[in-house]
C-alpha cells in the first residue's frame, strides 16, 4: 500500500510517500544524486536514470511540486530540491515452505521517501 501525505508550511511544499517496496540503501543511491537541485534538472535526472527506484521518487517529486504550484501558488521554475531523504519502513514478512515440511522467512524491506521543495525567489528576499 501506498500512502501519500501532503503538507505545506511557509515557503515549503512537501510529498512523504511511505511503504514503497525496495530497500532504502538502493532509493538513497538516487536521492543523493537530486539533493539540492532545480526542479527541471530533477526531472530530467529521474527519467533518464536506469535504476528502479527512480520512478517512485519521480513521482513524490511531481507530487511536492503540485503541492507548490496549487496550494501554495509558486511557479515551476523557481522550484528546488530543498531536503530529500529516505528512511526505513517495515519490513513485509512471508513464509516460504522449504523441504521436510519446514519454513524459509522472507522479509521485503520498506521505505519512506520525503521530498520538500522550497521556492528560490522567497530565500533571496
Amino acid at each position: 500500500m501506498i500512502k501519500k501525505n501532503w503538507i505545506t508550511t511557509g515557503t515549503e511544499a512537501r510529498a512523504l510517500a511511505q511503504n514503497i517496496s525496495m530497500s532504502a540503501y538502493k532509493a538513497r543511491r538516487v536521492i543523493d544524486q537530486i539533493r539540492g537541485r532545480s526542479y527541471e534538472e530533477t526531472i530530467m535526472i529521474l527519467e533518464l536514470m536506469p535504476y528502479r527506484a527512480s520512478f517512485p521518487i519521480l513521482k513524490s517529486v511531481y507530487s511536492a511540486a503540485a503541492n507548490a504550484i496549487n496550494n501554495m501558488g509558486l511557479s515551476e521554475a523557481d522550484l528546488f530540491i530543498s531536503k530529500a531523504e529516505v528512511n526505513g519502513g517495515t519490513f513485509v514478512k512471508k513464509l516460504r515452505p522449504r523441504a521436510r515440511g519446514r519454513s524459509y522467512a522472507i522479509k521485503r524491506p520498506t521505505c519512506h521517501i520525503t521530498i520538500v521543495l522550497k521556492d528560490k525567489s522567497l530565500l533571496n528576499e
